[in-house]
């Protein structure tokens, strides 16, 4: 353990003690002859006494000298514990949120109790949703986005300085071609496009990084836009330092915190290399300059690029904010299997706060109004490529309205299934400045809810379960009736 793990768990047991027994830190200080400050030091984790002092401590507050000194703690302590000898503090830099290391061990040592039980319930959520430590730094990336509104400036200022210095135009299409020839030649790499598919295991990756010779092996499946955004990825990699790193697209593991921001930093370089700033907010401008929606230019502007409809979608999440000032929306990735009733969330990013379309941990049937849901099964019975599709989803729960543009596409490596990326826009003033379109009479409205078993739109035909919302409104309202039926015939 870190010397300072171990000066904080020390002075948790020298709290705890001491709080049992009823003693202040001035009771304590005039029983064992030492000062209150320096007490308060040791409570801190700041300090760790001397063999002598803890012998005197021992003995004045009656508790053997090898309980004294030991790591174990006691069960209301033992979260905490687990917590300061894991490394989860070193795992997770705390200075990208901001927060010093220093600042929250003051805070467990200032309220330890208070600390344990909140540790202790996240503890007790996570296993009840089985939520892994990948999972964990999933979610704290997202937090860490939305806290920036997904735009970083130094990354941007990094892809051009990029583009200028290896003389790429950024008004035009990048090829994976231009991508490669930098690799091998600025970066010394080798490429094979045939060896993974050699190995039926591997049937689900994209690529694998061999470090020691700079080998990258890609799968032959690719298409061009994804073979772009791998290019693009590892010269991320490479130009920005970023020496934590995963090597395999797509990911089988998280080992650290790093290596989750470090592969989030490298797929943002390789946006918005991918997807200049400068031109994609001059294209989406001409779309939404007009006054009714024109479907075919917003797909001729997604076709402008060589991405992904997938990476499109991301690349709005980091422009709209900053270009448009529009603060307030979501971003979902939903996958589905040909035949199957199962949609599953597996990606969302919510600014600047959770907005209704959210991921279900329980099992249940997310709304089947939902344009990506739709799409979803368009694209499925139809087998096409690519299916657009818009609506304004309006949750009267809540009383919210979004704007949601919604695409499906194949699983290029799996049989029968397809995957819908989306996003979705809140509909207020602010959007309403923004977006000529937004008052189209044509545009379809369509009232929605999150989860069958929490919406209480009633006649639904595309329901899946009953409401229990509304069966416990009901019965909440009958119970309600006849506690007033019996004040009136009692009072």
């Amino acid at each position: 353990m870190e010397e300072e793990y171990i000066k904080l768990i020390f002075g948790l047991k020298l709290k705890q003690i001491r709080t049992d027994k009823n003693l202040s830190l001035f009771g304590l200080s005039k029983l064992s002859g030492l000062s209150k400050s320096y007490l308060n030091e040791i409570e801190k984790g700041k300090k760790y006494p001397k063999p002598d002092k803890i012998v005197t401590l021992a003995e004045k507050l009656d508790i053997p000298y090898d309980q004294m000194v030991s790591l174990k703690l006691d069960k209301n302590l033992a979260p905490i514990g687990e917590i300061l000898q894991s490394k989860i503090l070193k795992e997770i830099p705390l200075e990208v949120f901001g927060i010093k290391e220093s600042t929250l061990i003051e805070i467990v040592a200032n309220a330890p109790a208070k600390v344990n039980a909140f540790i202790s319930t996240i503890i007790e959520i996570a296993q009840h949703y089985n939520f892994s430590k990948e999972s964990f730094y999933l979610a704290s990336l997202r937090s860490f986005q939305e806290a920036n509104n997904n735009y970083f400036d130094d990354l941007e200022q990094s892809v051009l300085a990029f583009a200028k210095a290896y003389q790429i135009d950024l008004d035009k299409p990048i090829t994976s071609k231009e991508l490669e020839d930098i690799l091998v030649e600025e970066f010394n790499y080798t490429i094979h496009n045939k060896e993974l598919d050699k190995h039926k295991s591997l049937d689900n990756l994209r690529s694998v990084f061999v470090p020691k010779n700079k080998t990258l092996l890609l799968a032959s499946e690719i298409d061009d836009a994804q073979r772009t955004f791998i290019y693009a990825k590892e010269l991320a990699y490479n130009y920005l330092e970023l020496e934590d790193r995963l090597y395999t697209f797509s990911w089988i593991k998280f080992e650290s915190f790093d290596q989750v921001l470090n592969n989030f930093y490298a797929s943002y370089f390789a946006g918005a290399l991918i997807l200049p700033k400068a031109l994609i907010t001059k294209k989406l401008k001409e779309v939404f300059d007009k006054k009714t929606f024109d479907t075919s230019l917003f797909l001729k502007t997604m076709d402008c690029f060589n991405a992904s409809p997938e990476s499109f979608y991301q690349r709005l999440t980091n422009i709209l904010p900053k270009e448009f000032n529009i603060q307030n929306l979501f971003f979902l990735r939903f996958t589905h299997k040909s035949g199957s009733e199962r949609f599953h969330l597996k990606k969302e990013l919510h600014l600047s706060h959770q907005h209704s379309p959210r991921a279900n941990e329980t099992n249940e049937h997310y709304c089947r109004r939902w344009v990506s849901l739709q799409v979803l099964k368009d694209s499925s019975n139809t087998n096409e490529n690519h299916v657009f599709d818009m609506q304004i989803s309006n949750y009267p729960s809540d009383n919210m309205k979004y704007l949601v543009l919604s695409s499906a596409t194949k699983d290029p490596f799996k049989e029968k299934h397809y995957r819908s990326i989306s996003i979705g826009l809140l509909i207020n003033k602010q959007l309403q400045r923004k977006l000529g379109f937004i008052e189209d009479q044509k545009l379809v409205t369509q009232d929605v809810g999150v989860t069958c078993e929490s919406c209480a739109i009633q006649n639904c035909n595309e329901r899946k379960a009953s409401s229990l919302l509304l069966e416990r409104r009901d019965k909440n309202n009958k119970i309600e009736s006849v506690v007033a039926a019996l004040n009136k015939k009692f009072s």
